[in-house]
């Protein structure tokens, strides 16, 4: 018989032992804090963070240009969502390529922009399973982040097990508008972003048209806990001031914010119709980015899903 070399010995040792080290990254986020890039396939790494335990894990997907440090600011001092909702069940945020964290370039390798909603869902669909982080999740989107989340959940109906949806984007945003109102929304929506793209190329866009006609096109959303966030601090009053400082073009019409907070209506009450006995809540005291602003109100509609998804309330 022969005996085994060195090499052999060493391979014996080595080779199960590294195995067993991509398992532990791989499932690190079951049951540790865990934060850093896992690789997707194709050649792509995306940045995951994941902290807590329990389930239903909760999801958390940012609006456009959001990174995942995104659910982890506040307001004056206020708990950030990112930290409360780890103490009660496990927590996970990523950053979708070409989303900045502060003044550095996102933390996920680049793709060609503008991408769309479904891009983003097959992303997120790849580094959930890859991380090993398991399903059912409750998903919570903000603005853009709402139409990822939304898609999510028909594309993959028995991976999700509640949604809450914070003041998010909707196609029913442009059915209350005109064709011409909607050109100007989509240009607000987009925004003026030529010296950002400049300095950096990889910068996160959408092709909002494109993913409103997957919604669209997708199955409608299983009876699940759904609760749904409207910001009521309208935004009319604010353009002219906003315009005068340079952060809005000058060829926004000056009562245009009046058409958005119309047709934003529309598009919100329609959303808290999606399934029966979902939850629509007006009185936010906040604007846009109620998770920022009044986290303490987003945490307790994340609560809420949770429990009942726990309970087997639909």
């Amino acid at each position: 018989m022969k005996r085994p070399s060195l090499l052999d010995l060493l391979l014996l040792v080595v080779v199960p032992l590294v195995d067993s080290l991509g398992v532990a990254v791989a499932h690190a986020a079951e049951n540790d804090n865990y934060a850093g890039l896992v690789d997707i396939g194709g050649g792509r790494k995306m940045y995951l963070k994941c902290s807590g335990r329990g389930s239903p894990t909760v999801v958390l997907v940012g609006g456009l240009r959001a990174s995942a440090d995104d659910w982890s600011i506040s307001d004056k001092s206020k708990p950030t969502v990112f930290s409360k909702i780890a103490k009660f069940t496990r927590v996970c945020a990523c950053d979708r390529p070409g989303t900045p964290v502060g003044e550095k370039p996102s933390r996920s390798d680049p793709v060609p922009q503008p991408t769309t909603a479904k891009d983003a869902v097959a992303d997120l669909h790849a580094l959930l399973r890859v991380a090993g982080e398991a399903g059912p999740y409750v998903l919570v989107g903000h603005s853009y982040g709402g139409l990822i989340v939304r898609l999510y959940a028909s594309t993959y109906p028995k991976e999700v097990s509640g949604l809450v949806l914070i003041d998010v984007l909707s196609e029913g945003l442009q059915d209350a508008e005109t064709p011409e109102q909607w050109a100007i929304q989509r240009k607000l929506i987009e925004g003026d972003v030529r010296e950002s793209v400049a300095l950096y190329p990889a910068l996160e866009r959408i092709d909002v048209d494109r993913s409103f006609d997957q919604i669209r096109a997708a199955p409608p959303l299983r009876s699940i806990p759904l609760v749904v966030l409207s910001a009521d601090r309208p935004w009319g009053p604010q353009v002219p001031s906003m315009m005068a400082a340079g952060k809005l073009a000058a060829d926004i019409p000056p009562d245009f914010g009046y058409v958005t907070d119309a047709a934003q209506k529309k598009a919100q009450e329609r959303l808290a119709k999606l399934v029966p006995n979902e939850k629509h809540i007006t009185n936010t005291n906040s604007g846009h980015e109620i998770h920022k602003e009044q986290p303490q109100t987003v945490i307790d509609a994340i609560r809420e899903v949770v429990e009942a998804v726990r309970s087997g309330k639909r």
